[in-house]
């Protein structure tokens, strides 16, 4: 079962949650954004080190823990590292940020206008050993392309199979089934994509509860029935490619919807940057975020 203290901060916590689950192929982007080079590493290992220095950094800055996070997403590699002296898990917490595991293994080749996970064989330990680390839920991403009815219904279907068997496990999950923001379909997208999320919502059990993370939606407040939705913990949103600025002014349209954005969060933080200029760039994308999060 979920800690309650956990789950009291996600439901009702005002903030956002910080996405800091870059993985395999989209590491080195996440690096070299940072200001870390392909030439810095040779294998998987050293890049591996290298994105949990800059992960361990952004956790352990004062700003990070002003209150106005109130979750963060982890790869797995992050939450089996220590970010200042601690476990990551714990030292989130300690800081009164809820953590999450991404669980999906990547994306399939597109079919019916969208891509579905691949298959997630360990998902089973994945969720004992996320429980064990004191997690409190999961993430998982799809993609929408296309304005398929079927191709969004097997979508979402996938996201709640896999869904439900993170929740016999004790955690929450968050379930991503992601608008392409580049879509010439993206309204139609995301009022098929409503319609699918409110039956598999309603088909829940009654001591079933899910987290939703969604593109920002062309129709501002459309997601509404959503946040309403008694079996939706939360709604939050990802920044899906837009900037921090444009990410923000979206997202201030939408009533009830909150942030969960990686690059919208770290698009101007710097290896080579002071600790005190770190702090003052992430500290003011912090401040943006959670404005629009609270609009």
């Amino acid at each position: 079962m979920a800690n309650s203290e956990m789950l009291n901060k996600i439901e009702n916590g005002q903030g956002f949650i910080a996405a800091l689950d870059q993985s395999g192929g989209s590491t080195p982007k996440a690096l070299a954004g940072y200001g870390i080079g392909e030439d810095a590493f040779s294998n998987d290992d050293e890049m591996f080190g290298l994105i949990h220095k800059m992960r361990s950094r952004i956790i352990t800055t004062p700003s990070f823990g002003n209150g106005k996070i109130i979750g963060a997403i982890l790869f797995e590699k992050t939450m089996n590292g220590e970010a200042g002296g601690k476990p990551v898990p714990e030292a989130l917490w300690d800081r009164g940020v809820v953590p999450f595991l991404k669980v999906d293994k990547g994306l399939a080749d597109e079919e019916n206008g969208v891509q579905l996970m691949k298959p997630i064989p360990d998902l089973d330990a994945q969720c004992a050993h996320a429980v064990k680390k004191g997690m409190f839920g999961t993430k998982m991403r799809s993609v929408i392309n296309k304005a398929n009815a079927e191709g969004i219904a097997a979508n979402v279907a996938q996201q709640f199979a896999f869904g439900k068997q993170i929740l016999a496990s004790g955690l929450v999950p968050m379930i991503e089934p992601e608008v392409n923001i580049k879509s010439d379909e993206r309204a139609d997208c995301d009022k098929i994509l409503l319609g699918e999320l409110v039956k598999a919502l309603d088909a829940l059990a009654d001591d079933q509860r899910v987290m939703l993370k969604l593109s920002i939606p062309v129709e501002p407040n459309l997601y509404k029935p959503l946040i309403d939705h008694p079996k939706v913990v939360r709604l939050v949103a990802l920044s899906g490619g837009y900037s921090t600025d444009d990410a923000c002014e979206e997202l201030a349209k939408n009533n009830g919807m909150i942030a969960s954005f990686s690059r919208g969060l770290l698009q101007d933080v710097r290896v080579s940057q002071s600790d005190a200029e770190f702090d003052s760039v992430l500290g003011s994308a912090i401040d943006q975020i959670y404005r629009a999060s609270i609009a």
